[in-house]
């Protein structure tokens, strides 16, 4: 039944994956089942037999979808099944998509469609490996029309060893979580968080995973020279040669002009009437092409933004090919936030505003790996406005998410542990002007935002993107690239960390691929450039973290209990914990493992909170001071609660330093007093004394004096 079933077989990083084909979902154009331990990934791609029609770009869309029956769990949402992909879902689709997108024929308008289904998760082996290359396999054995095949692995670095495809152990020790793809000549794309890295010790770690990817391409290429469909013809949507010549000679000096400033805004509207002027000089030539005069207009543009940078080391706005845009920046510019900080890059500007909470807040994450919350939240915005545009906001896209896990995975290796600053943290990034490289931009605010928050991050990150133009074995890179040259160039080499190391890159390529050369250069490069944005703008502004977190934001504590105590300090049906949040104004969250969140507004507040729960949580010892509340009064005296379910007698003797003839003469119910704990009798009773509280109190003013 199944007479074109094959499985091909092989090793990556020294673990066996294999690939099989012919026996499942046989009308897509291509198919294949990755097993990778017992991850289990199924690739399927599909390409439309003729381009769309009224698109100018390349209709690729690639989904990777969570199956949580993958890791045996029904999903917790109401209606219990999948819905929209996750966070880790439409990243992981972002990372197959780079490096596959620059390898299809640049004039195809046909829609082609990747979809990667997870069916098993063993945590050891990636899936995300496995779908990039069930992608690869899939791509190359199809009749898709694609330029690869491409490789891709995951790189540790543990105990300053570089380590291939690290399993889930390795992963948790790693300084590095590094993802590169490439081709068997070039790498393609690169995306990755590290623990302030040096780039020596980064380009090492690249160069030893393209030795693995070139060995996982070349076992794909020989498989595609076996069983490899013929590649079907698609409709060149190139532009016709003369129409580009004839109006690069009517238009090249107008265009020259316009692009020439470096104020988009100029830009704009001085581009407006040179492409009214070329229409309606070439709309009568060409009837029924207005597309192809526009796309014409793009490559003259990019013509000339590439002619003057490779023939003339020119940039549209006149900078140096290594100098940074006029920088500047601003903090606690918004009142009540918790911190908040601007961040302006010449025409590019971005807001971060700082909110912190009790650890409780943490998200919430449902998905196929082991990770099931996250205190670090990190969100950007990408409103219209933003580029002079208008139209209406309905949510983040995948760019979005995508640009906010960038600046989240660059600022994550800072943050304090929970240990040492117990809150949960929610960076919201505003673009409020957009023209080039807001996700660094992002990065920058968002650190100046921690620091006026009272954030104690290790250290300040800065982020920085560096562009680079080729032509045949020509190529030279230059640094913050703006729209024009992301639009017109070859790459957008983003690269974000401290004084000491990177801590995040992610690399969008339009090309073939980058030799290690190229990427060197581009390491230097962003290296000075934002070690100069730290030394010399940001740290001049605000030079570390403010001493205490803002007035507005939770006062937090942390405390460890034992496990054993944990029952008696919630109380039979929380009575006990919900008292103690009613008293003190507070928010007590507690981990089974005894440890204690304790957050409130006023830090008097949250210690007095503190000192019940460790009162409850520690038995009372005999000479120890409490504040406590008079619960009832005797004759002989006077019942205080040192803490929710722990009371001790004042005898009428020990309520005050001079003879009390009537208890109701010294305290009544309700109120607090300062008591010291002189005895706990051989059934736990404690008997309390006000009188030694105020000799002691009286004796430490004197000694103050």
């Amino acid at each position: 039944m199944f007479e074109n079933f094959r499985v091909f077989e092989t090793e990556l990083a020294g673990k066996k994956i294999s690939f099989e084909t012919g026996k499942m979902a046989c009308l897509a154009n291509g198919s294949v089942l990755v097993r990778y331990g017992d991850t289990t990934v199924m690739v399927n791609v599909t390409a439309a037999p003729k381009p769309r029609e009224g698109v100018d770009f390349f209709p690729l869309s690639v989904d990777f979808e969570e199956k949580l029956y993958a890791v045996g769990k029904i999903p917790g949402s109401f209606i219990k099944r999948e819905s929209r992909p996750s966070q880790k879902a439409i990243l992981t689709s972002r990372l197959v998509d780079r490096p596959i997108r620059p390898l299809f024929p640049k004039d195809m308008r046909n829609d082609v469609s990747v979809v990667m289904t997870v069916l098993s998760v063993d945590q050891d082996y990636s899936p995300e490996v496995a779908g990039m290359l069930g992608t690869s396999f899939a791509l190359s054995i199809s009749d898709i029309p694609w330029n690869g095949p491409i490789g891709g692995v995951q790189v540790g670095l543990v105990d300053d060893e570089i380590i291939i495809c690290p399993n889930e152990e390795q992963r948790k020790k790693s300084d590095l979580q590094l993802t590169v793809a490439g081709t068997r000549e070039k790498i393609v794309m690169i995306e990755a968080g590290a623990n302030q890295v040096k780039e020596d010790t980064m380009l090492e770690a690249i160069a030893k995973a393209h030795e693995e990817i070139k060995k996982i391409a070349q076992f794909i290429a020989d498989v595609q020279a076996e069983i490899g469909k013929p590649k079907f013809s698609f409709e060149s949507q190139e532009v016709d040669h003369d129409m580009f010549e004839a109006i690069k000679d009517f238009a090249i000096d107008k265009v020259k002009y316009a692009l020439d400033t470096d104020d988009k805004n100029i830009r704009e509207e001085r581009l407006a009437p040179v492409i009214e002027e070329i229409h309606a000089k070439f709309d009568e030539q060409y009837p029924e092409e207005g597309a192809k005069i526009d796309e014409c207009i793009y490559k003259l543009q990019k013509f000339v933004v590439r002619r003057w940078l490779l023939d003339e080391g020119k940039r549209v706005d006149g900078r140096g090919i290594d100098e940074i845009r006029p920088l500047a920046c601003e903090v606690g510019l918004i009142p009540r936030v918790h911190g908040s900080a601007l961040f302006t890059r010449g025409q590019t500007q971005v807001m971060t505003i700082t909110t912190l909470g009790p650890v409780s807040d943490a998200q919430i994450l449902d998905g196929i790996d082991n990770e099931d919350t996250k205190r670090y939240m990190h969100q950007y915005n990408f409103p219209s406005y933003s580029v002079g545009e208008t139209k209406p906001s309905r949510g983040p896209g995948r760019r979005e998410i995508g640009h906010g896990a960038l600046a989240e995975r660059a600022l994550e290796p800072v943050i304090p542990p929970v240990e040492e600053f117990p809150y949960a943290y929610r960076l919201v990034s505003e673009v409020l002007s957009s023209n080039g490289s807001t996700s660094q931009a992002s990065i920058c605010a968002s650190t100046l935002s921690l620091m006026d928050a009272g954030v104690p991050i290790k250290a300040p990150v800065a982020g920085i993107s560096c562009g680079l133009i080729t032509e045949g074995d020509r190529w030279m890179t230059m640094v913050d690239i703006q729209g024009l040259e992301d639009f017109f160039g070859d790459m957008d080499f983003k690269v974000g960390g401290t004084h000491k190391g990177i801590t995040a890159i992610q690399v969008d390529i339009k090309i073939d691929g980058l030799t290690l050369d190229i990427i060197r250069d581009a390491f230097e490069k962003t290296r000075k450039a934002r070690i100069y944005i730290l030394d010399e703008i940001m740290l001049k502004q605000i030079d570390r973290p403010r001493p205490e977190v803002n007035e507005y934001a939770p006062k937090m504590v942390s405390l460890q209990i034992p496990v054993d105590k944990i029952r008696e300090v919630i109380g039979s049906g929380g009575k006990v914990i919900q008292k103690i949040c009613a008293e003190c104004d507070v928010k007590i969250d507690i981990e089974e493992n005894g440890d204690v969140f304790v957050s409130g507004i006023k830090k008097e507040n949250v210690n007095r909170a503190v000192s019940m729960i460790e009162t409850i949580a520690r038995d009372p010892e005999v000479g120890a001071f409490y504040k406590g509340r008079v619960t009832k009064l005797m004759n002989f005296g006077a019942f205080v609660e040192i803490a929710p379910g722990k009371e001790g007698l004042v005898h009428i003797s020990k309520l005050d330093t001079k003879r009390v003839e009537k208890v109701e003469d010294v305290v009544n119910v309700d109120d607090e007093i300062l008591v010291k704990v002189t005895d706990i009798d051989s059934q736990g009773r404690i008997n309390l004394s006000r009188k030694d509280a105020l000799i002691a109190m009286e004796n430490k003013q004197k000694k103050e004096q």
